[in-house]
């Protein structure tokens, strides 16, 4: 083949340090539209984002050409400066260091992207460590509890 041709989707969730409710209802629509920019600017397209007051959800179809860590380095360091700059009372605010990246196939978009937007009413039912745990399973990625929380 002369040419690639890609169809690369990842559902990218990651926490706030300690799982703090930082990202309360006031803040989170413009913490999520500026995430979308940051991947707009760096070649990458956010299907949607949202999230809880402790986590957020990125849906996010990117090119070959940059890695996950790399768009996860990208949207959680460029949100996180843009955060401190823009809300004083959030001065303290961090991204915890790890992440969850699970793959998504073109035909699974409408359900992950119901998945995300229903993330209030999802949580009514299951804590944010229940999900978490969930996804790990579903997508069978072995992991150690002991270095999940810290």
């Amino acid at each position: 083949m002369a040419h690639n041709y890609t169809s690369l989707y990842y559902h990218l969730i990651f926490s706030t340090k300690k799982r703090e409710p930082w990202l309360r209802e006031e803040y989170r629509d413009q913490v999520w539209a500026y995430m979308g920019g940051i991947a707009r600017k760096n070649d990458m397209s956010a299907i949607i984002i949202s999230g809880m007051p402790d986590h957020s959800h990125v849906l996010l179809k990117m090119e070959p050409k940059i890695s996950v860590s790399r768009a996860l380095q990208l949207i959680k360091g460029g949100s996180s400066l843009w955060i401190h700059k823009t809300f004083p009372k959030l001065k303290k605010f961090a991204w915890q260091d790890g992440y969850g990246a699970f793959t998504v196939s073109k035909s699974k978009i409408p359900s992950v992207v119901g998945y995300i937007k229903n993330q209030e009413e999802h949580h009514k039912r299951k804590t944010f460590k229940e999900e978490y745990l969930e996804l790990l399973k579903v997508h069978e990625i072995e992991y150690d509890e002991r270095y999940i929380w810290d």
